[in-house]
């Protein structure tokens, strides 16, 4: 797998974000080890340069993961910060719900493979993915009220659909967390593996995903992210919208004659096995 810089000119330890890719799959480490991976307005931009990189590679998957001992343990609460205006702060917040904007606009499934802390802006970066694997180590939360802040990564919408708005007033407001068996219980992730399998997982996964037809996925993805969103005739278009594009591309025809040719391959086996039952004996 090759290594492109999510910032050039630094070695892999110096960055705060690493990029690589390779066979159609590209993998984007948040890589503050020292800090479990916290949070930092420089992590975020490199974190958005990186989805962005992605899509420009024209990848089939990608994951994302942290570095060391956690995924992410949310926002640096260590690191001192000047005082900025009410304008850069609103620019900071979009920025960082830009993570997940970016996500729900790539073409590609990202998948996040999570350890350690998922907390607070972790927690959000690792739900906003479409498929998500945990190890059995995962520490999921919202500690964000606990400490005086808000949540801020777009999960106060999907959070209460997923688990319902009482377990989400319940998680959010008491702040507690939660372990990755918990997070399958409650239907925000797919698969819990055991600790050191979470990234090898992924790249199963990835690997599975990129044999699958790249349209196919992205409209696929795209429909079912829009779908709550809408009402139902809604989603009855952009379904039939889908399945129009995909009906006339060379995806669906490909894949319709490998399906005839492996039927008529079938059928002429069985025949044969038919008239010569001897030879199955």
């Amino acid at each position: 797998m090759s290594t492109q810089r999510a910032e050039r000119g630094l070695a892999a330890h110096d960055q705060v974000v690493t990029y690589e890719s390779g066979a159609g799959i590209a993998v984007i480490t948040l890589n503050r080890p020292h800090r479990l991976n916290a949070v930092v307005p420089e992590l975020v931009e490199r974190l958005c340069a990186a989805l962005g990189q992605a899509r420009h590679d024209d990848v089939a998957a990608c994951i994302l993961t942290g570095a060391g001992r956690s995924f992410c343990a949310g926002h640096d609460l260590r690191q001192e910060h000047e005082p900025i205006s009410e304008a850069e702060d609103r620019r900071r917040l979009h920025r960082i719900q830009d993570v997940t904007r970016l996500v729900r606009q790539e073409p590609f499934p990202v998948i996040s493979a999570v350890h350690g802390y998922a907390l607070g802006a972790g927690c959000e970066f690792a739900l906003c993915c479409d498929l998500i694997v945990a190890s059995t180590d995962a520490t999921f939360g919202f500690p964000e009220v606990s400490v005086g802040l808000g949540v801020t990564g777009g999960i106060s919408r999907p959070l209460p659909m997923v688990v319902g708005l009482a377990k989400a007033k319940e998680l959010v407001l008491l702040g507690e967390r939660f372990s990755a068996e918990q997070a399958l219980e409650y239907g925000l992730i797919n698969w819990v593996v055991e600790p050191g399998q979470h990234l090898g997982f992924a790249m199963d996964l990835a690997a599975s995903l990129r044999a699958r037809p790249r349209t196919a996925l992205a409209r696929a993805k795209h429909a079912l992210d829009l779908g709550p969103e809408v009402g139902i005739e809604a989603a009855f278009e952009t379904e039939i919208a889908a399945a129009l594009a995909l009906h006339a591309g060379a995806d669906a025809q490909d894949a319709a004659r490998a399906f005839r040719d492996r039927d008529s391959r079938a059928g002429a086996e069985n025949s044969a096995r038919a008239e010569n039952p001897e030879k199955d004996q």
